[in-house]
């Protein structure tokens, strides 16, 4: 099964990189900008058919390595399998 994890910083935890672009794209003349947040996005193939348990194991891999939960979050998208 085919799972989509999203890692991105809590709100209020300073994103030093995110700010950095979007100084870069105001600088370029988008001006309109409301923001810019930066994340990171993993695909991982989990050897199940059980979403549950796809799910499981992706939120152990986020809490034991992927992610640091103190300042970042993550989502987790399960993928049918075809």
């Amino acid at each position: 099964m085919q799972v989509t994890i999203t890692i991105e910083k809590k709100p209020g935890v300073l994103d030093p990189e995110a700010q950095a672009v979007n100084q870069a794209l105001s600088s370029l003349g988008f001006d309109d900008l409301q923001g810019v947040t930066m994340g990171r996005q993993i695909t991982v193939s989990i050897d199940t058919d059980d979403q549950e348990r796809a799910g499981y194991r992706a939120a152990k891999m986020c809490e034991s390595l992927l992610a640091n939960t103190v300042i970042e979050s993550y989502t987790i998208e399960i993928n049918e399998p075809s």
